[in-house]
């Protein structure tokens, strides 16, 4: 049965509340605070979070970031009495699924809580089939659906965005969700050869069919029959290749470079670039004819930056797949370094956020990554959100002046410097020593 968590410090919303939900068929646990509802998840998993803006220590905005850092995908509807724009956008920027400002209407509650339970299958079996692709904002929602639409089908399908957005990631989990999975995946970046090198490693040739053939070759199109072809970087391929490669769409059959003996091919295609074809083809540089076969089902991959509430699954899950490669590491990453990760624009894209990632998890010692082990131009560049005015460390001197100045917007609290530091409290106790700082430094 489906199970729901209702978190929210007035007593008497969250038993109505829970009381409400269960009515409507809903298995439901309730807590009072931030605390008790990361003991219920810890034990227990949860198909939503009905969550309060306003709570004692911990408020909803900053358990959601936390929840979202650990790389927890739980939908959560946050419901709140001091409900401002301000507030609403706040909360869908650290990961909220929604936002209701009480009172709520029980219909409207019970409306929303369906809707967004709805949504979540969709988004987990995705999530789970599609892997290597970790997202749940928008953009990568509207991705996931497409997959699941077009993954069935023998349309072919073009995936275009910049470098380092995952554009061979989505052809292999179009590959897996579809009926071709069992068959080969064969990957070819068409940049990677020259004109006839490429003409003989997707169509194959025959033995003498020029110097150095001295055999018969099959190229990628028989080798994958019954599977899947992956084009990458077909905007490079020079217009005798284009025109070969049309006639195989067409005509669903190959030739082999030296012979006039036509093979049949059961493929699949799907094609990427990071050019602009449609540019291409004005032009003159890519066939139209060619475009349209390549396109017929379109996919954008959206940049890094146009979804930067990602960042910290993505982050959670390079983190992951670390662990696995150096295990009994107590690798981590704190909440200052991941402000630090969303502020940067990332023009290399996920590629360049997780080799940063590896490079301070290895600056580390695979302990726990802080802001200084992440390179000296993200940290110089760093606006944190906005919310503390201390600057991010780059040496032993600028960490210090970040500690003293954490400690005077804390009010001189250890705990809620070392949470505005993202380090624990007993390393900022081990820091406040290195430094000769006293805990009532202003």
């Amino acid at each position: 049965m489906t199970r729901l968590l209702v978190v929210d410090d007035d007593h008497a919303f969250r038993v109505s509340t829970a009381a409400l939900l269960r009515s409507d068929g809903y298995d439901v646990d309730i807590a009072s605070d931030a605390s008790a509802a990361v003991q219920a998840m810890r034990s227990q998993a949860y198909d939503l979070v009905l969550l309060d803006l306003r709570m004692p220590g911990i408020d909803g905005i900053q358990l959601v970031e936390t929840l979202r850092i650990w790389g927890e995908s739980v939908p959560v509807l946050m419901i709140s009495g001091y409900g401002t724009v301000e507030s609403a956008v706040r909360a869908m920027h650290v990961g909220t699924d929604d936002f209701l400002t009480k009172p709520v209407e029980p219909e409207v509650l019970s409306a929303r809580v369906a809707e967004l339970l709805e949504r979540r299958p969709v988004a987990a079996r995705d999530d789970a089939a599609v892997a290597g692709i970790v997202g749940r904002t928008p953009p990568m929602r509207q991705l996931f659906a497409a997959l699941r639409r077009v993954a069935p089908q023998d349309t072919t399908v073009l995936v275009t965005g910049e470098t380092g957005t995952g554009k061979e990631i989505v052809a292999r989990a179009l590959h897996r969700l579809s009926p071709r999975s069992g068959a080969p995946f064969i990957a070819v970046n068409c940049a990677a050869f020259s004109e006839g090198v490429l003409e003989s490693e997707l169509f194959g040739h025959v033995k003498g069919a020029f110097t150095g053939a001295i055999r018969e070759r099959a190229g990628v199109f028989e080798s994958a029959h019954g599977g899947t072809i992956f084009l990458d970087e077909v905007g490079e391929m020079s217009p005798a290749v284009q025109q070969r490669l049309l006639r195989v769409l067409q005509e669903r059959e190959v030739t082999r470079v030296g012979s006039s003996r036509p093979v049949r091919v059961d493929v699949r295609v799907v094609a990427a670039t990071n050019r602009d074809l449609t540019a291409a083809v004005s032009a003159g540089t890519f066939r139209q004819d060619l475009y349209y076969r390549l396109a017929v089902f379109p996919i954008v991959l959206p940049p890094l930056r146009d979804r930067r509430a990602d960042i910290p699954l993505l982050v959670a899950h390079t983190l992951d797949q670390l662990r696995a490669r150096v295990p009994n590491t107590s690798l981590s990453c704190s909440a200052f370094a991941i402000r630090v990760l969303r502020s940067h624009d990332w023009p290399g894209n996920v590629r360049e956020l997780m080799s940063v990632v590896e490079r301070a998890a290895v600056d580390a010692g695979f302990t726990r990554i802080e802001a200084q082990h992440l390179p000296a131009e993200l940290r110089q560049a760093a606006d944190v959100g906005g919310e503390s005015r201390y600057r991010v460390a780059t040496s032993a001197g600028d960490e210090r002046e970040a500690i003293v100045a954490a400690l005077d917007r804390a009010d001189g609290v250890l705990t809620r410097a070392a949470e505005l530091l993202g380090m624990g409290r007993t390393t900022l106790w081990r820091k406040l020593k290195q430094y000769g700082i006293s805990a009532g430094t202003s």
